[in-house]
């Protein structure tokens, strides 16, 4: 059967890659298989399809019998909606200084969520006990958002990875105080990859009560999902999912790629390979006199300080951008498109660039 013809134009070189965001990667070619498989016919709106029915049992395979994952468009609205489910309206939730909620959303969790961020400094961008303890207090005040939720990210806006014990030791320790744990985990693929655990480990094992489930950084076209993983943590799912404009039509477009990500190892082997090239790339830039690595490279982040002029000279050849561009940091993402040629290439780029 020959294709339908389109009137589409390419507008773009597919051989150019850069290192400013997983986000700027393509469809991995098995999630786009699988949306064609999707396509054609009718099916029930709203969620009641075959494909996000199937896709519960996927999910429950890595995060227990009693999870249930309910998809969303985006990142931001999969976070939205956990932390809207865990809280009061006179709730507050505690997170790093660092947190892609605090940094990344635009205030979406306090404007659209409705609730407060009571964040804490951390300089490796990754909670403790003692640190949660800076703003767990003040429960009976009732000039005091409540604090009810410690919200985590792994792995961390910085890259770093907490280990399955320090995760464990935060839920125990946010419980203890009566409050649940949200973890953000638009790169949990990554840590998951990184550490040699399953998602588990990392999540319902650990005490985690609500997971945000990255699916777009890591292949995906879009489409994200807010997993519970504690039923007793959480009321009316459905209903904040609609109010928070989060509720696909056609939920089977955005199910069957999550589907095609965790119902084997696709989700794995793309972390895996974007970690890899983290580490190449890493490795290729300690050896550069001048340039420093600023923080552990973990996942498929590598942050780094050099010369301003140098990035944005740089910046001409490659895509990425500065994390504080007062202090010369910048930051290289990764992929699961990234490819040995690529980093090889950046880095010869970034060498004649500082000799300059």
């Amino acid at each position: 059967m020959n294709p339908p013809k389109t009137d589409a134009r390419r507008h773009h070189d597919p051989e150019v890659r850069g290192f400013a965001s997983d986000n700027y990667s393509g469809v991995h070619p098995e999630v786009l298989a699988a949306l064609t498989l999707a396509n054609g016919g009718h099916q029930v709106a709203y969620g009641e399809d075959a494909y996000t029915e199937n896709l519960q049992q996927v999910i429950r395979s890595h995060f227990g019998p009693t999870a249930e994952a309910f998809p969303v468009f985006n990142g931001t609205g999969a976070n939205v909606v956990a932390l809207q489910a865990v809280t009061d309206r006179w709730g507050a939730v505690i997170c790093a200084e660092s947190a892609h909620i605090n940094v990344d959303e635009c205030g979406a969790p306090e404007r659209v969520g409705g609730l407060k961020l009571l964040t804490v400094p951390a300089p490796d961008g990754k909670l403790t006990p003692e640190l949660i303890d800076r703003q767990a207090y003040g429960w009976d005040d009732e000039h005091r958002a409540m604090p009810q939720v410690v919200s985590i990210a792994q792995a961390t806006e910085l890259g770093t990875v907490y280990t399955p014990e320090e995760i464990r030791a935060l839920c125990e320790h946010a419980h203890a105080h009566g409050m649940k744990v949200h973890l953000d985990g638009s790169r949990l693929a990554n840590a998951a990859a990184t550490l040699n655990v399953p998602m588990r480990t990392l999540t319902n094992a650990a005490g985690v009560d609500i997971l945000s489930l990255g699916g777009t950084k890591n292949g995906a076209m879009f489409g994200e999902a807010v997993v519970v993983l504690n039923q007793d943590a959480v009321s009316h799912m459905k209903h904040l999912r609609k109010l928070s404009m989060q509720l696909a039509s056609k939920m089977r477009f955005v199910s069957v790629q999550l589907e095609a990500l965790f119902a084997r190892d696709l989700w794995l082997r793309n972390a895996g390979h974007a970690n890899e090239m983290a580490q190449r790339l890493a490795e290729g830039v300690r050896a550069v006199h001048g340039v420093e690595v600023l923080y552990p490279v973990q996942v498929n982040a590598v942050f780094a300080r050099l010369p301003h002029d140098v990035s944005e000279r740089l910046q001409k050849r490659f895509r990425f951008y500065f994390w504080d561009e007062a202090a010369g940091d910048v930051r290289w993402m990764c992929g699961f498109d990234t490819t040995e040629d690529d980093v090889d290439a950046f880095l010869a780029a970034l060498k004649e660039e500082m000799a300059r």
